[in-house]
């Protein structure tokens, strides 16, 4: 074992966290149009195929217990790594949403690299879906984009520039470096400070909703809304802000809109929405290990004007992004660095009952390229990530750009939100509320 093969901090938290009734995996949920009707059984065969050639499709997670690692736990290869045991084809769909729901209630199996591969030939012939899971150890959104790329076709990518040289290491550290990491040291005290001053902050006067907040149960519902990027642009140019500070918005006004359908009411509900936001170092550093901060954005679920909720969307994200990613509530999940093993391993189940205090919902945003995917000759058409659900929370989102076209893909606990598909439509309805009040 190695310093490289230990899990990260945030890793670790991330597998401390887990409970089989709260599994703590992402997924998304590739839809393609089927050359053949035997294109999904053709598939299986080669995602199992490809996946035994992609090295961290073997990684397991295993636990130690060494003095230098006391309660860690490292990554390493499954010598009894079967590519069978995570790529499962499934019977026909009718619905690859439901199906995909009752899967992502699955916990993955720890004692293997916590990964699944679920084919779901579609009913009609014409379709099948591919539902990826990586456990949130293994991958974040974007390095789960990469392990499911290697078992996809090959695609035709730029080729990279060319690293610079790193200067050679001194055997003895120069003095500037040595009053780099002291002054970095002072401010990683400062900096936590703040974080946990920010927290408290944040926690004063929540305006949430009890639709948003639930005992885990479990079980899991899936939907997901497809929408026209040039209609996002369309309001962005006319109103402002960013095509995510868009996106967010809409999200806000969806609430407001299935609150209401509803009977909860949206008067007066203001949620702290958390955005993650990635603070992945350059390839010269290690690229399995997540680095996550986050902004904390109340959401104006009670102003009754969309352009109104864009507005205050807009001024909320250029403030957290003037702060800078690593300070505020959003930035807690950088304390993960200066937790020791052992404290994951104990402190895992409290650090997740501590989730509501923090934020009362995800809304998050995951990478995707903007050439076309294919498996076995077959293009994907859509695809809808899905975040993990934090404990006693009841819906989370997570939003991709493919293609021209935004995919909004909502995990909900099932026994809290029954009514998902109304919150999908209130995301459609949303955008042609912005829409028409943005005029001709």
């Amino acid at each position: 074992m190695t310093a490289d093969d230990l899990l990260a901090p945030l890793d670790l938290a991330f597998w401390n966290l887990e409970s089989a009734e709260h599994p703590m995996h992402l997924g998304a949920l590739g839809v393609f149009s089927a050359h053949s009707p035997a294109a999904g059984a053709h598939a299986a065969d080669l995602l199992a195929a490809r996946a035994s050639g992609v090295p961290g499709l073997r990684m397991r997670i295993r636990d130690v217990w060494q003095p230098l690692a006391f309660g860690g736990a490292v990554r390493e290869a499954d010598p009894h790594f079967d590519p069978r045991h995570h790529v499962r084809l499934h019977a026909p769909a009718a619905d690859f949403q439901t199906a995909a729901g009752r899967l992502m209630e699955r916990p993955l199996e720890r004692g293997r690299p916590p990964w699944e591969a679920h084919v779901l030939p579609g009913e009609d012939g014409a379709s099948f879906a591919v539902l990826f899971k990586f456990h949130h150890a293994l991958a974040d959104g974007l390095r789960a984009l990469t392990l499911a790329a290697a078992v996809l076709d090959p695609m035709d990518l730029p080729e990279r520039r060319p690293r610079p040289a790193e200067p050679a290491r001194r055997l003895v550290p120069d003095m500037d470096r040595l009053r780099g990491l002291l002054r970095g040291a002072v401010s990683d005290v400062g900096r936590a400070l703040d974080i946990g001053a920010s927290l408290a902050v944040s926690g004063l006067g929540v305006r949430s909703s009890t639709a948003l907040t639930a005992a885990p149960s479990g079980t899991r519902r899936t939907s997901g809304v497809v929408i026209d990027l040039d209609d996002v642009h369309r309001i962005r140019k006319v109103a402002g802000g960013t095509v995510n500070d868009v996106l967010i918005a809409v999200v806000a006004g969806a609430l407001r809109r299935w609150l209401d359908e509803r009977g909860d009411g949206s008067a007066g509900v203001r949620p702290r929405a958390l955005i993650p936001v990635s603070q992945r170092r350059p390839r010269t550093a290690h690229p399995q290990g997540n680095r996550l901060s986050g902004y904390v954005v109340r959401l104006p679920v009670d102003d009754p004007d969309p352009l109104g909720r864009l507005a205050h969307v807009r001024t909320a994200m250029d403030r957290n992004k003037d702060a800078g990613p690593a300070r505020g509530a959003g930035a807690v999940a950088l304390l993960a660095d200066h937790v020791p093993a052992l404290g994951h391993r104990l402190g895992g189940p409290l650090a997740g009952q501590a989730a509501r205090f923090w934020f009362d919902i995800l809304v998050t945003s995951v990478p995707l390229p903007s050439l076309g995917l294919k498996l076995g000759g077959n293009p994907v058409d859509e695809v809808f990530p899905y975040a993990p659900l934090a404990r006693g929370q009841a819906l989370a989102v997570a939003v991709s750009t493919y293609r021209g076209r935004v995919h909004y893909g909502l995990v909900a606990d099932a026994e809290a939100v029954p009514d998902l598909d109304r919150v999908a439509h209130a995301l459609t309805a949303e955008v042609e509320t912005l829409i028409t009040a943005c005029g001709p």
